[in-house]
């Protein structure tokens, strides 16, 4: 495939690394692309340009900014761009302020998440919730003794929840979609619970498992 990361961050970039470590062509966009010319130098095949040009180029593209960016991003993007395409939402809506003992600070609303938010103001777009819940360090190819962890997603298009369940299968990860858009309002709260031993005792090389009977 051809991916499109809208990012320029430590996930995105881990992210990118891992489409063109299983063959996928990848472009990362970027405000300020020319900041990328170290990573595309240590990464052949890969190329840089704006978000607009990232998401043109893409057949399935990855948002891969800090929460408070993402919609901002997406503008950038464009509409036309975006419209029609997958969008694997990684975001998570972290407030500007430190955790209270352990725990992240959201500017969402209980009843309303960043990903319904940004599900709305770009209705031609198919936004599916994933990798927003593990470090970057797992986000790729992750090894656990008790085997493959679980990824949460959720989206309202079934052929793209599809499309990032067979990413999901080549990365490494077992897949649970927890149905529409409003999911995502558990999805990202995961992050709080996955960050806490990581502020409280600096364990970060964790990931969540759905167990069934």
């Amino acid at each position: 495939m051809k991916i499109g990361v809208l990012g320029s961050g430590e996930v995105a970039k881990v992210l990118a690394s891992g489409f063109l470590k299983h063959g996928h062509e990848v472009t990362i966009g970027s405000r300020t692309p020319e900041k990328l010319a170290g990573w595309v130098a240590e990464n052949p095949g890969a190329s840089t340009g704006t978000f607009a040009e990232a998401a043109r180029f893409g057949s399935l593209l990855v948002l891969a900014v800090k929460g408070a960016a993402a919609a901002d991003a997406l503008r950038l993007a464009g509409a036309d761009n975006l419209s029609g395409k997958t969008v694997a939402d990684t975001s998570n809506p972290i407030e500007e302020a430190p955790p209270e003992n352990g725990v992240l600070r959201f500017f969402t609303r209980m009843n309303e998440s960043l990903m319904e938010q940004l599900q709305r103001e770009f209705p031609q777009a198919h936004l599916v919730k994933a990798f927003n819940s593990v470090g970057s360090a797992q986000m790729v190819d992750p090894h656990f003794a008790a085997g493959k962890p679980t990824m949460f997603i959720c989206g309202n298009d079934q052929a793209a929840k599809k499309t990032v369940s067979g990413v999901l299968d080549e990365f490494g990860w077992e897949t649970a979609d927890m149905g529409g858009a409003e999911a995502a309002r558990a999805i990202e709260s995961l992050c709080m619970l996955w960050c806490i031993p990581g502020f409280l005792h600096n364990q970060w090389t964790h990931a969540f498992k759905l167990l069934q009977q």
